[in-house]
């Protein structure tokens, strides 16, 4: 499995994206008919795969396929062990023989993904949510397909504090990370700009927390201010339906709570967070421009306190074994001008105040484990030591990701100069808000988690890989599709795909089946970017960004 073994001609014709390991056609060539008399046979474990089959591919097609298993045409879902040793347990292989479809999976996911692929084999109508052709037949080519994911992180950042993303925004985007076989949502909860996640025993982080008085148009050097109220936040009833959703479709979701810095949302809620014996936290508000507030948490017993109950909320609600606490973008000057500051890191025998902020983290580490959880932060989390069972996000470029893999420590590579989906697709006028690099869909398709420079067992430290969506130019659930695909499309395919080194990738190849993909998201109603550039409504003209020239350093 190292290596692809496609069928080249058989695969564009299917276009299949990501792109399988295997796929052979079976003789003789012919295509096997679903039709109102398809059952579908769930065996045990898959019975949640049975019903998003009816509830998606039934609803497109109009096809009942009720359960049943007493006849040759019907479609079997079955979790088989021995195909779990062999691809494990995301893998999946699909036979269709002209006698019956099997899909079977190394676990109840792997049947789930297989199910994602046999939804592409159908064509485009089948990502519709009901039937536009009054047509009784569908057809599915024979053939066996045999895949397995590369990286068990396959992630997608959704930053819903700059801008709030309601519930169902959040639904919908749960949907397309399945129908891409990514399995990792990561919502960054809060920030500076807004809390949006319910805490019972704190409720205003919520009533005050979430809500700002105004937004900063554009990167923050813009002139421009939209003067509406901005905000909302999820009920803990709101969560547990999202985390519910998602674990039907395999993807776990892994909450942010950002501290010790991205957090003047909670000290506008709660003042006595912040550094009263520096500012009046009490004349704070909720942020309402962009970049990083020197408003940090203060590191006392109460904020320590504070932030252990809101993550046994949290804990509650949210079962993955990851949960993020952020640790990035922290600035020092309050704790260095801050008397209690000073004093907590006399007491601790901390040498600076990175040593402070690796104090946060520490703490919350040893919490979390004690209750069977594990800690990821931003690579800032490195500076001071990193806690001993930490997992590094990797956002500055490759080399936190290195650092810490070589300290023998897992890791998420999410390198901003690669993946951070932020940044716009082309050079030129008509790219709207241009922030950061030009990152075009190739680029994004030649990237690459592993860095050549790990070993074989420093690079198994690596989990997989995030694209990250970052919100404070993103309005709305349309600027946030232009911006996530189709890049988000070549993204999942170096996550799942066994491709070979980035400069020997077959991009061309990829945009002969992106040609196919384009229609399923044109079923599915994603605003995407076309190959061609921004249709009109997609543009922002007059709305400064900050493009940065040439190309991103490797780092």
């Amino acid at each position: 499995m190292d290596d692809l073994d496609l069928d080249l001609d058989l695969d564009l014709d299917l276009g299949l994206i990501p792109a399988p390991v295997s796929v052979r056609e079976v003789p003789p060539p012919g295509r096997y008919v679903l039709d109102e008399e398809t059952l579908v046979e769930a065996r045990p474990g898959t019975e949640g795969v049975a019903r998003w089959l009816r509830a998606t591919v039934g609803a497109a097609t109009g096809l009942p396929l009720a359960p049943g298993d007493d006849d040759d045409n019907r479609i079997v879902l079955a979790v088989d062990p021995a195909l779990g040793r062999g691809l494990g347990p995301e893998g999946y292989r699909i036979v269709v023989d002209g006698y019956a479809v099997r899909v079977d999976g190394g676990s109840a996911a792997g049947v789930f993904w297989g199910a994602q692929t046999l939804r592409q084999l159908l064509g485009p109508e089948a990502f519709r949510r009901a039937p536009v052709t009054a047509r009784r037949e569908w057809t599915l080519p024979c053939a066996v397909i045999e895949d397995t994911p590369r990286f068990a992180w396959r992630g997608v950042l959704l930053d819903v504090a700059r801008h709030f993303l309601p519930k169902d925004g959040v639904l919908r985007y749960l949907d397309l990370l399945a129908a891409h076989k990514l399995n990792v949502l990561h919502l960054h909860l809060t920030d500076d700009q807004g809390w949006r996640v319910e805490i019972e025993r704190y409720p205003r982080l919520t009533e005050t927390g979430a809500w700002r008085a105004r937004t900063k148009l554009g990167h923050r050097a813009s002139p421009l201010w939209d003067e509406r109220p901005h905000g909302g936040y999820y009920t803990k009833d709101d969560m547990r339906e999202i985390v519910a959703y998602a674990a039907e479709r395999h993807i776990t979701v892994v909450p942010e709570i950002d501290l010790p810095g991205h957090s003047q949302a909670a000290i506008a809620a709660y003042p006595e967070l912040g550094n009263t014996d520096v500012i009046d936290t009490t004349a704070l508000s909720v942020w309402d421009t962009w970049g990083v507030s020197p408003n940090v948490l203060a590191p006392t017993d109460n904020t320590l306190a504070f932030y252990e109950n809101v993550l046994t909320e949290i804990l509650d609600v949210f079962p993955s074994p990851f949960v993020h606490i952020g640790g990035d973008e922290c600035p020092k000057d309050q704790w260095k001008a801050s008397p209690a500051a000073q004093a907590r890191m006399a007491a601790e025998g901390l040498a600076d105040e990175d040593e402070l902020q690796s104090w946060f983290i520490r703490h919350f580490d040893r919490w979390l484990a004690e209750r069977g959880r594990r800690l990821v932060g931003w690579d800032e989390i490195l500076e001071g030591g990193l806690a001993e069972g930490a997992t590094v996000s990797s956002w500055r470029g490759y080399a936190g990701g290195i650092a810490a893999a070589r300290a023998g420590h897992d890791v998420v590579m999410c390198p901003e100069q690669q993946v951070y989906l932020d940044h716009r697709q082309a050079p030129g006028a008509d790219e709207p808000v241009p922030i950061g690099y030009v990152r075009t869909l190739e680029d994004v398709y030649r990237f690459d988690p592993v860095p050549a420079e790990l070993t074989e067992s420093e690079a198994a430290r690596v989990l997989g890989a995030q694209a990250n969506l970052w919100t404070e130019v993103m309005e709305d659930q349309r600027r946030l599709d232009y911006q996530a695909f189709p890049r988000l499309a070549a993204f999942a395919e170096t996550v799942w795909s066994p491709l070979p080194a980035p400069a020997a990738r077959d991009h061309a190849g990829f945009e002969r089946r992106m040609a196919a993909h384009y229609t399923r998201l044109d079923a599915l109603g994603v605003d995407y970017r076309p190959p061609g550039g921004p249709h009109p409504w997609q543009r922002r003209p007059g709305v400064l960004g900050r493009p940065i020239e040439g190309a991103p350093p490797i780092v």
